[in-house]
């Protein structure tokens, strides 16, 4: 055990000094908001993945891949096309547009690519930033208390308070840099981890007939494209899982990454490396789960009361199997950096939300660096502790309710805000100010209908519930933003992309 705390303490020491080397970099809005709007390609890349991927790809992705078997790998194939499409079709251009308005956050470009109703766009954009986000965030804060409770035996509020202070102090201190340069490393280290894991599980486990054997004699659906099941019920959730993708298209806290990278050029080298990361991670996540499902279940065993809830379990159970205590304290130190990342970056785009496109947006280049950091900082602590209360209380009084439903809810809405509308803003030169509000208020009040009451209904409920709420929203949105632009287009169409 005291090797395990060597090496998180270590890797909380690490954060704590990123964090301080980037505050001396910081001098007013620009630099902590998009760290001075020089990342590097590297950085940029590492960086947008691992807050893309969150915990949900140790964990849920190889509890998936245990679980439901091959079919897992329809995750795989829709995140690459969803990094593919951020990063070789949309990137470039909302990089070039950003530079020409000189915008600070996606808001801010909005605000200059329609020339009606800005206003109302800005309250919209601000309000679902900070409604999705925080209840994102607070569901990364519970699973930071969840890790350290099951991991090391601590008391589950003692890790949530731990988890909220370490990323409070380096996103209200070193701003955007420190989120970028600890989000890269907590990237290198889930990456690390994925691809050891099921090669040592390999090398260990004695498998003479090969790992596709093993897999079927316990079930052969786990073989199948759509894994063991109701073919209907399976078919919509592959729908579901190929749409996890669509988290990387044009949402905010991905797209601060653009906005804030070096040059075009940076951006041409960034996109192998983030499809590389997303094809050897996911896959490696995959594989993991499979192998774990032959290492601790047979043909006549319930998988999750072997693995836990989702097969959640696996990647801890194997940890445990294969590798010595201080290892294992890596892959506690990885899990916590999944969270971690994903919970600082959201954080810190509710902070510019309501620092840049609220508080501050007909007057904050009339502010002074220290009185805009000053601000800033105190922003990050309020929206952090109200994560912080959100997380506790959901604990506490809806037990029901498991806080991977608040992490769904959260990135489905900021998605179905704000990705439709950002596809068709950078492409279609007659997406009109009405055709974005239509598309923003659409996509976020389908997820609420779809969360609240289309998973809810008694015969039907269960198929919404498979396809998961996204798909249908995006749809929704895309076409409301189309719909509403015929009906209403703008007198002069302004600025797009290129």
């Amino acid at each position: 055990m005291m090797s395990q705390y060597i090496v998180i303490v270590l890797y909380f020491l690490g954060l704590g000094l990123l964090g301080y080397l980037a505050s001396k970099r910081l001098h007013g809005l620009d630099d902590f908001f998009t760290g001075g709007k020089r990342l590097g390609c590297w950085v940029t890349a590492l960086s947008t993945q691992a807050t893309g991927e969150s915990a949900w790809l140790l964990l849920g992705l190889t509890g998936l891949g245990a679980l439901v078997g091959v079919s897992a790998f329809w995750v795989v194939l829709g995140e690459l096309a969803g990094v593919g499409t951020a990063w070789f079709l949309m990137a470039s251009p909302f990089h070039k547009a950003t530079e020409r308005c000189q915008a600070l956050t996606t808001t801010d470009y909005l605000l200059h690519r329609f020339s009606k109703f800005t206003d109302i766009i800005r309250c919209v954009s601000v309000t679902a930033l900070v409604v999705f986000c925080t209840i994102y965030a607070a569901a990364e804060i519970d699973a930071t208390g969840a890790v350290l409770e099951h991991a090391l035996g601590w008391n589950y509020y003692a890790g949530v308070l731990t988890g909220f202070l370490i990323v409070t102090l380096y996103c209200a201190f070193g701003g955007f840099l420190a989120v970028a340069w600890t989000d890269s490393v907590q990237g290198v280290m889930m990456m690390l981890a994925l691809l050891l894991l099921p090669l040592a599980a390999w090398w260990s486990m004695n498998l003479p007939e090969g790992l596709w054997v093993a897999v079927e004699s316990i079930d052969p659906a786990l073989l199948t494209a759509l894994g063991p099941g109701d073919p209907v019920i399976k078919g919509l959730e592959v729908i579901g899982m190929i749409a996890i993708g669509l988290g990387f298209i044009g949402t905010p806290h991905i797209f601060t990454r653009f906005l804030a990278v070096k040059s075009h050029k940076d951006i041409r080298h960034g996109r192998w490396v983030a499809i590389l990361y997303t094809l050897l991670a996911d896959s490696a996540a995959v594989l993991a789960g499979l192998l774990g499902r032959v290492l601790y279940t047979s043909a006549e065993q319930n998988p999750q009361q072997v693995l836990g809830n989702g097969g959640q379990n696996v990647l801890p159970m194997m940890t445990e199997s294969f590798f010595p205590m201080f290892i294992v304290g890596f892959y506690i130190a990885a899990i916590l950096a999944a969270i971690m990342s994903t919970f600082s970056s959201l954080l810190l785009q509710a902070t510019s939300s309501v620092t840049c496109d609220w508080l501050y947006f007909h007057q904050r280049h009339q502010l002074s660096g220290t009185e805009a950091k000053q601000h800033s900082r105190n922003i990050t602590w309020a929206l952090a502790l109200v994560a912080l209360l959100l997380a506790v209380t959901v604990t506490r009084f809806l037990p029901e309710h498991t806080i991977f439903w608040f992490a769904v809810f959260g990135m489905s809405g900021i998605t179905a805000t704000f990705s439709p509308m950002m596809l068709l803003a950078l492409f279609w030169r007659g997406f009109s100010s009405a055709g974005a509000l239509a598309a923003m208020v659409s996509g976020a009040l389908m997820i609420l209908v779809g969360k609240l009451w289309l998973q809810q209904l008694n015969e039907v409920g269960i198929y919404f519930q498979a396809l998961e709420t996204l798909p249908l929203a995006f749809v929704v949105s895309l076409f409301s933003g189309w719909a509403a632009s015929l009906i209403w287009p703008d007198e002069s169409p302004v600025m797009v992309s290129g």
